[in-house]
């Protein structure tokens, strides 16, 4: 037995190794001194890793033109940073939230959601520059220097994940940077930055608090309660606009840029994909249909819903049962369940072959017994269009004896998709209109109906739906067919 305090040395010893081993360097973003374990290849690979997960889970908006525009756009700004020789590649990802994001080497997204909602190249330059900022200050790789050095016993406690979490597979390991939460003042830190980089552009600065105000409004109208994906780890962006405009005003006139490019950056716009496009799904209430893979399925009413590029899924709001919808890589229902069922941990009883809505299908329940935990669920694979469709309901073993019903019922509702308007659905789309006189968004609703209310067409363009607009200016419209 060794002697007392020898195991907390011998930690102590090995800490401090790596504490010099990692050293101590002044960033050239911020001038502050940072310690981080994350070397700018390890941060460069991270990233790459990371923008893989990013295609395959999320998706890229499917325009070469505007893809090589945003590219463009983005490494001009980034030449004018701190880190110019990253490998630098902005991206346009096909959501309607939104969002921006950036992973670490210099990785940055933007979603179609947040294009549509700004108004300028300027507003844009603000966006992307913040990202710029997060990755030249190495947010990202402080945030995980500081997961690591929990993991060595300086900060007590831990952050684990629930047992669905695991089972789902929410994030790999290489996307979970986009789960690191900044701080305020990284924040603050990337607001700056941002600033910094669009006037060095030579963008006018005073654009920027507009994208806080319509971050605000997108937020006020998303019912308070759930915020976009964007203003989950930002401050409140009043706050942030109040706070860039006073840093704005003080700057010397002469340090300020000039260019906004409103009226070039809405034409870029032009057929942009507004909204949820329901060729890749869509929900009515708790259900949902998928024309592009002709089927609909009615999840448990009151689970939580989310339709992703791979899988369909809904969770109690207690977060202790899923159930998801996913295609199996198996070329049919047999071999999809064999190779579920010889994962390991799953134990189950023999599998039983069916029919569900006339569809060929075998279906099993089954246990997962894991160092996470145990799970209880039941799974079905479903043969459609030449396709296996993969159903897996599961919960922790208690709530299984409460769940088991309704999911069972709701694997059950997997059926083909028939009704012509929603297999004919399409989505909706932003044009622009040139105003040939003096008018408002609310007038110009009643005389030309969009899909969307007069509010979301105001909100769109930054102004009040009884905001006086002039005649010749371009004004975003979203044009199309209600989903059915």
């Amino acid at each position: 037995m060794p002697p007392p305090g020898t195991n907390r040395l011998r930690r102590a010893v090995t800490l401090a190794t790596a504490l010099t081993a990692a050293g101590c360097a002044v960033n050239p973003a911020t001038g502050g001194h940072e310690l981080s374990f994350v070397s700018e290849s390890q941060e460069i690979q991270m990233g790459r890793s990371g923008s893989a997960e990013v295609a395959t889970s999320i998706g890229l908006y499917a325009d070469s033109g505007l893809q090589q525009w945003m590219q463009r756009f983005g490494a001009a700004l980034a030449a004018k940073s701190e880190r110019p020789a990253l490998p630098w590649s902005f991206r346009v990802v096909d959501d309607p939230v939104v969002n921006a994001f950036a992973l670490p080497g210099g990785f940055i997204y933007v979603t179609r959601g947040i294009l549509a909602h700004l108004n300028s190249e300027a507003e844009l330059a603000g966006v992307v520059g913040h990202e710029i900022g997060h990755v030249t200050a190495r947010h990202a790789a402080q945030q995980l220097t500081k997961q690591q050095l929990a993991a060595a016993g300086l900060i007590a406690g831990s952050l684990a994940s629930p047992d669905i979490a695991r089972y789902a597979n929410v994030a790999s390991s290489a996307l979970g940077v986009l789960f690191l939460k900044y701080s305020r003042d990284d924040e603050s830190q990337a607001d700056d930055l941002g600033l910094r980089y669009m006037r060095r552009a030579g963008y006018d600065p005073h654009q920027m608090p507009a994208v806080y105000t319509m971050l605000e409004r997108v937020s006020a109208t998303s019912g308070g309660g759930r915020v976009p994906q964007w203003l989950a780890t930002h401050p409140d962006p009043g706050n942030r606009r109040e706070r860039i405009t006073a840093e704005i005003a003080a700057l010397p006139p002469e340090s300020l840029g000039t260019r906004v490019n409103r009226d070039p950056y809405l034409h870029r716009l032009e057929g942009l994909i507004f909204g949820t496009d329901p060729r890749d799904g869509y929900f009515k209430g708790s259900w949902f249909a998928h024309p592009g893979l002709r089927f609909q399925l009615t999840f448990p009413s009151g689970w939580t819903t989310s339709n992703q590029r791979q899988a369909v899924a809904a969770v109690t709001p207690s977060k202790d049962a899923l159930l998801e919808v996913r295609l199996a890589q198996e070329a049919s229902a047999d071999l999809a369940m064999r190779a579920f069922l010889s994962q390991t941990g799953i134990t189950s009883g023999l599998p039983v072959h069916q029919t569900v809505h006339g569809l060929p299908a075998v279906a099993a329940a089954f246990a997962l017994e894991s160092d996470a935990g145990s799970l209880r669920g039941a799974v079905v694979c479903i043969e459609h269009t030449k396709l296996v469709f993969r159903l897996t309901a599961v919960a922790t073993p208690i709530a299984w004896l409460t769940y088991e019903p309704v999911a069972e019922d709701a694997l059950a509702s997997f059926a083909p998709l028939t009704d012509s308007a929603a297999l004919g659905a399409q989505p909706q789309r932003l044009t622009m209109l040139t105003l040939e006189r003096r008018t408002t968004i609310a007038t110009l609703a009643r005389e030309r109906p969009s899909p969307v209310t007069p509010a979301t067409l105001a909100l769109l363009n930054q102004v009040e739906a009884d905001t006086p607009l002039e005649a010749g200016a371009l004004v975003k419209w979203v044009v199309g067919q209600p989903t059915p």
